[in-house]
């Protein structure tokens, strides 16, 4: 398996913490490198912010066209066919990311994995099979995919780790429905779950930045 290519920024020298953020399908690392300076985190010291690129890879649902997509798309419902052996390419790989980041000396409890859309996907994917603890899992307008394993596969690591969900509740590409049926089935696993919704479309809103820069600071003041 070949190492994802990753974007970092460091807010300061010596970080303790670090934002693993996944984007969306079509786009790169680069999409959300504004995120590291419009979220305000001094409270809980110096932060990495690590923003991993998504293989190239043929997507169905756009005619076979190849872009950065963390696995493939086969319908617009998302959820009736999904592309297991993608996801779980792109879990091991989100895993060495994770891996990466504790091998230079973050605990996995000083970890944030976050994701938009696909990202949002992998990361509520990974994070809830993660062996060791995480800070927080961040979902942003997303849904939780292969939901029928999660009970199965889920780590007692985890069981207890904050999420944080937003979605848009006009996305024509994610539905809130599918968001809301994400939430509901952490919330009867047992996750303590924070929502939010927002009048916007398939993207991220001023409002939702400061609803997780105060989420952040909370868990990670914890962690």
């Amino acid at each position: 398996m070949t190492a994802l290519e990753t974007i970092e920024i460091e807010t300061g020298p010596q970080p303790t913490a670090t934002i693993i953020v996944l984007h969306g399908l079509g786009a790169d690392g680069n999409d959300f490198v504004p995120f590291a300076s419009e979220l305000q985190l001094q409270a809980v010291g110096p932060v990495r912010f690590v923003f991993p690129n998504a293989p190239v890879i043929p997507v169905t649902i756009n005619n076979g066209y190849r872009m950065p997509a963390w696995y493939d798309i086969f319908a617009p419902d998302l959820v009736r066919r999904e592309d297991e052996a993608g996801l779980r390419r792109s879990m091991a790989a989100v895993e060495a990311v994770l891996a990466n980041e504790k091998a230079r000396g973050i605990a996995a409890h000083r970890i944030v994995l976050a994701g938009f859309s696909q990202g949002c996907a992998m990361a509520l994917m990974t994070g809830v099979r993660h062996k060791e603890r995480l800070a927080g899992i961040v979902g942003m307008s997303g849904y939780l995919p292969l939901a029928a394993t999660t009970a199965a596969e889920r780590s007692q690591a985890n069981a207890a780790t904050p999420v944080f969900l937003a979605h848009g509740r006009q996305d024509p590409v994610v539905v809130i429905e599918r968001g809301q049926a994400s939430r509901e089935a952490l919330q009867q696993l047992g996750y303590p779950v924070e929502w939010h919704d927002y009048p916007m479309a398939h993207s991220v809103c001023a409002q939702e930045v400061a609803d997780l820069n105060g989420w952040l600071l909370r868990v990670l003041a914890k962690a």
